[in-house]
């Protein structure tokens, strides 16, 4: 994908913040990321794709560092979260993306399927979540913004994992922004159909032309419609 050029002029806000974007070697992770280096933000990307993470230093110039990290395991994102203090110093912004699907019946889905879903998309997103507010809250200020899905509000066949991980990830989202405003801000985005990688994967070409058919832009998104905007 071509990586966002930098605007004519950067967001005052966005200036030198510390950001870091998880899954962020690829699709709306990768736009985000790059969006936020365009903004002058001093940003690590965190994700388990170690050959994606080597091209991304060499693809994205300006970003602060790469964190290989499986945001499943808890102590790996704590030990993570420590080298991105080495890195910014200080973290201003989250943005909790990282996640998986897997295409299934209801009927056939296994226990470690089920459990491997969950654990990337919703566990993945409080054990990241838990390590921002942590440091947020001590300097009194920070976002925290999680990718959610519109899966995650209205139920879709075949993703009954993956459905019920996003409405846990708006339940969390709702939850936290109760406890930690007025000083940490918590929001989710929910984007629909989105051609990234992973989504590409689950395509053939003519189940791609019938859910183009479903979209009334007749197209999917493409990720760099859902990155974090200015403002």
């Amino acid at each position: 994908m071509s990586l966002t050029p930098a605007p004519a002029g950067r967001h005052p806000d966005l200036v030198d913040r510390g950001v870091v974007v998880t899954g962020g070697a690829s699709g709306i992770g990768l736009a985000t990321a790059a969006r936020f280096v365009a903004e002058g933000s001093r940003v690590v990307v965190l994700d388990r794709d170690t050959a994606r993470l080597a091209q991304l230093e060499s693809e994205l110039s300006g970003l602060a560092g790469v964190v290989e990290v499986d945001v499943s395991d808890g102590e790996a994102v704590a030990a993570a979260f420590n080298e991105v203090d080495r890195l910014v110093g200080r973290l201003d912004v989250l943005v909790a993306n990282a996640g998986i699907s897997l295409r299934h019946r209801f009927l056939d889905i296994t226990p470690a399927e089920w459990r491997q879903v969950l654990a990337v998309n919703l566990d993945g997103v409080f054990f990241c979540a838990q390590q921002a507010a942590r440091r947020m809250v001590v300097l009194e200020q920070g976002v925290i913004l999680m990718t959610a899905s519109t899966n995650g509000l209205v139920g879709h066949p075949y993703y009954a994992d993956y459905n019920a991980s996003k409405a846990g990830v708006l339940l969390l989202m709702r939850t936290m922004a109760l406890e930690l405003a007025p000083s940490v801000r918590v929001n989710a985005v929910c984007p629909g159909y989105v051609m990234t990688p992973m989504q590409q994967a689950e395509y053939t070409p003519a189940t791609l032309r019938a859910t183009d058919a479903k979209i009334p832009l007749g197209r999917h998104a493409r990720p760099d419609g859902v990155r974090q905007r200015r403002g």
